[in-house]
Parts: structure tokens; sequence; C-alpha cells
């Protein structure tokens, strides 16, 4: 029996190579799919789909629809569904525009520094207690997910409209517009010091759970795989943020900030945007929000009631208030993306939002989100916005018509589900 215990813990010998890695082969799929999407708008482009300045705007366009989509796995994983996203963006946004152009400026004065934080504030409260009344009606009324948020696409979308008296409602805070993209980067120094503490954050965590696996006697990957995995992860955070530094700020543009503090541009000096500001909250929101779907509670019950809400609800679980938080923190992450999308517009305009709902389920869907819960994963969905706005983004580079494009975006979506529905098919077969 000692020697029992005492026997190291054995690596994982078996299986092919991505077998040893433990690489999520749904995963694969995906970055195969975009990177062959990459390639092909790439060429029919003669080059300018992968240039540094279009993988930056690419990036900058996909963080508010990456966001919602996040929040959008929890809702499908636990059964349920939202159409009301882009309507509720849309509020959310109408109701920071005219809080920081008509209302608060009467109070505090034009350029208050305190006029975007309340903005934002009151965007965030809106969206969180809509989604919270919504959920409310779910799992305390039980009215279906799909009628409730189908009322309140309906609902919000034109109560955003009698805000505004549909009107396009701006200049918004300069301060405020920093959550948008270009007016809102780290720049290129600070964006290497967000790598270097990405990297070692990923490595630990990795480091850590390999630490936990053989303290509770699991099998391991071995240690040539395992620095396979640091090395795959560390060239893909610096490759990642060479490609943004390298995209530099116009001349034009860097010489009127100059002016603005009062200095002379130096001769020959060029700049690189770095990260966007917008793009290190969706990473953000990325880490929180994976914590709490595999380290948390809540987590735990979101995809326990989604696997099977019956014994969810035997076991002890109160589904109808987790349905509650869940929409909740749909909601929330709704007026964060607002806040993103109409600080890259620099207004608030009657169409922001539009057609979202699609958008953010398809991200979902296309990211391995099972329709019928119980599965899906942040990374999935956070891909999966970027290969429907690389889909985008390369249609309308080559030229095709919008309405094809959404022709095009429906049948990625229906072939998502059609592999997802075989993929588990073969899955459960085995």
């Amino acid at each position: 029996m000692t020697d029992v215990i005492n026997a190291p813990i054995p690596n994982k010998t078996k299986g092919n190579l991505f077998q040893k890695l433990e690489l999520d082969m749904r995963l694969l799929g995906m970055i195969g799919a975009l990177f062959i999407l990459c390639l092909g708008f790439s060429w029919f482009t003669d080059g300018r789909f992968l240039t540094p300045r279009n993988i930056f705007n690419l990036t900058i366009q996909t963080v508010s629809v990456a966001i919602m989509a996040c929040g959008m796995v929890f809702v499908i994983v636990n059964r349920h569904i939202d159409l009301s996203v882009g309507a509720l963006l849309a509020t959310t946004s109408a109701v920071m525009a005219m809080m920081q152009t008509q209302i608060l400026p009467e109070i505090f004065g034009l350029g208050h520094p305190m006029i975007w934080i309340l903005a934002v504030i009151s965007g965030l409260l809106v969206g969180t207690l809509i989604g919270a009344f919504q959920g409310w009606m779910v799992g305390y009324l039980t009215v279906p997910a799909f009628i409730v948020t189908l009322g309140g696409f309906l609902i919000w979308r034109n109560v955003a409209w009698y805000l505004t008296s549909g009107q396009t409602i701006g200049p918004l805070d300069r301060t405020f517009l920093i959550f948008g993209g270009t007016n809102g980067t780290l720049g290129t120094t600070w964006s290497w010091v967000v790598a270097a503490i990405a990297i070692i954050a990923a490595i630990w965590a990795m480091w850590n759970a390999r630490r936990a696996k053989s303290a509770h006697g699991f099998p391991v990957k071995p240690m040539w795989a395992e620095l396979t995995l640091y090395g795959i992860i560390i060239a893909s955070i610096v490759s990642f943020i060479a490609v943004l530094n390298s995209y530099l700020i116009p001349e034009r543009r860097l010489q009127r900030m100059f002016e603005d503090r009062g200095d002379v541009l130096p001769e020959g000096l060029t700049v690189g945007f770095g990260l966007p500001i917008s793009v290190l909250i969706l990473i953000l929101v990325a880490v929180v929000l994976s914590i709490v779907a595999k380290r948390t509670r809540f987590g735990r019950y979101i995809f326990a009631t989604g696997g099977n809400p019956d014994a969810a609800e035997l076991s002890g679980i109160n589904t109808r208030r987790l349905t509650v938080k869940i929409f909740a923190l749909m909601g929330f992450l709704c007026a964060l993306s607002a806040v993103i999308a109409s600080a890259r517009l620099s207004n608030h305009s009657n169409d922001i939002g539009t057609l979202d709902e699609l958008r953010v389920i398809a991200a979902a869907v296309i990211g391995g989100t099972a329709l019928a819960g119980g599965f899906g994963t942040i990374y999935g969905a956070i891909i999966g916005a970027l290969i429907m706005q690389s889909l985008q983004s390369g249609m309308a580079m080559v030229g095709v018509d919008a309405p094809f494009q959404n022709i095009v975006v429906g049948t990625v979506l229906v072939l998502a589900v059609l592999i997802d529905i075989i993929y588990r098919k073969r899955v459960g077969a085995k």
C-alpha cells in the first residue's frame, strides 16, 4: 500500500500529438478556419487584409460583439436565448449619450471629469436592471426566454428612439471616447508591459493546474508538451502585440498631439498605436468570466442547470434566481458593449447595435456553445466573434454586397450548428 501511495505520477504517453498536448479539437478547428479565412481574403485583397492597419481595425470592430457573446454563452448554456441584446445596447447607449450631452453638463458644467464616469455608471446600472427584469420574467413568471427577449427586442429599440427623439446624439465626452479604439490605446511601451503580464499569468495558471493534477494523482502532460504549449502562448501574445505596435499613428495626427501639449514633433519620430483599451477590456472580461465559469459556485450552477435542469433543481439549486442573475449579467455586458460601440462611433446613432442579435448568437454558436445547453466556452465565443467580423470585413474589402454578406453569415451559422451536431454524435458514439 505504501508503494502505491509513493509511486510517481504517470505522464500521458499514449495518444497522438494533439492528445498529448491536451488541445481542444474544437478550438483547433476554429483557429484553423480563421487562419484559412484570413489567408483567403489576403489573397483576394493583394495582402491588404493582413496589414497591421486592418488587423488593428478588425480587433476594435470585434470587441463589442465579443463582449456580448461571452455573456450569451452563459445564457445559451442555461438553455435560454436573448434576442434583445442589440436593442438593449441601443437603449443603454442612448441613456449614456443623454447623460453626457444634456443632463450632467447642466449639473456639473461642460467638460467636468465626473460626467463620463456617471454616464458609464448609469448605463451599466440601466442595462443590469433591464436584464434582471427580463430574467425575472423568464425565471419566476416562466415566460419563455424567446418570447420575453423578442418583446424586449421591439421594446428597447424603440425606447432608445424615444429617449433621443430619433436624433443622433453627440459629440460625446472626450475622455469617454478613449474606450472606442483609435482614440484610446496603451502605446507601444505599455502594450509590451501588458504582454509580459499576460505571459506570466498564463504560464503561472498552467503550471498551477499541472501541480494540482499531480497533487491529486492525475496523469500530467510530458514536460516537452508543457514547454511546447508555453512556447505557443508566448509566440501568440508577442506576435499579436508586435502587429498592433507596428501600426503607426499618422504623422499629421501625431503632430497635432504634440501641438496640444505645446511641443514640436521631432523630425523622423514614429509612434505605434499599441493595444487598444477596448481590447484590453475584452481580455479582462474574458479572464473574469472564465474564472467565474470554472472556479465559482455561480459558474458551476450554470453548467449543471444547463446539463440537466431537473436534477439541478432537485439538488437544491435555485434555478429561478440563477436565471435572473444570468440575464442581469447579460444586461451589464450589453451596456459595457454600448460604451465601446458608441465611443468608437463618437456619438449615439439610431442604428447602433442593429443586427447584433444575429452576430452575438452566431459568435457563441460558431464558438462551440451547444444550443441544447450544458456546454460552451468563453474563448470559443471570442474566436467565433472574430470569425464573424473577419467574414464581414473581408467581404466588404472584396466588394461583396451587404445582402450577400448576410446570406453568407446565415449559411455559416447553419453549417456551424450542423458540424457541432455531427461532432457530438460521433463523440457520444465513442
